[in-house]
């Protein structure tokens, strides 16, 4: 789950593709902190030419506005991962209500999940809490674990001015910053032996 300011009940909306101007329901949980619209479009522009039948995994998926984004938007399936039990339930409504038969939900810590048996993804959405800083920790699970296809992409959500470290493989594509929050997009390159 995304920490910073509550988002609103029901005022989530997938911007694009197949399920566009639908609402997510979202639960009032503190800390929940949804990807803002104008950064999902932008985001999704830069994805445009590599989501059609992407798997996608969604870390710390909140109200999963990222990951069903990119089913709406033609990727093959998503795997949301979301510790919160509320926020969990939500996303699994969600996904049934708007027939969105290519996303699952784990309940489960992402730290957790990462440390079971790895499956290789085209496409990661790592926005975690920000408070507490698990970028480095994440992708160093991810990286190592097997969790990232090789020629795969990586969104990385984090606040305005802080870089996280991440490994030195994954190369910065595009980044941008809306109000308190950079969001940057890397492509990850082979490891060098």
């Amino acid at each position: 789950m995304n920490g910073g300011r509550r988002a609103a009940s029901g005022r989530i909306r997938i911007i694009g593709g197949s399920l566009r101007n639908s609402r997510l329901e979202v639960p009032e949980l503190p800390g929940l902190r949804p990807t803002p619209e104008r950064v999902r479009e932008t985001l999704f522009n830069w994805l445009a030419p590599v989501l059609e039948g992407a798997r996608c995994l969604d870390l710390c998926a909140g109200t999963g506005a990222l990951g069903i984004e990119a089913l709406s938007r033609g990727a093959a399936g998503v795997q949301l991962v979301e510790r919160d039990a509320r926020a969990a339930q939500a996303l699994r409504a969600n996904l049934a209500r708007l027939k969105a038969d290519g996303g699952q939900v784990a309940a489960l810590d992402a730290v957790a999940f990462l440390q079971g048996a790895a499956q290789p993804y085209d496409l990661v959405f790592l926005d975690p809490p920000f408070a507490l800083e698990l970028w480095p920790t994440l992708a160093r699970q991810i990286e190592q674990g097997g969790w990232l296809a090789a020629p795969g992409w990586i969104y990385v959500e984090s606040p305005r001015g802080h870089v996280p470290a991440l490994p030195a493989n994954w190369r910065l594509h595009r980044e941008g910053q809306a109000g308190e929050v950079r969001f940057a997009l890397y492509r990850r390159a082979l490891p060098l032996s």
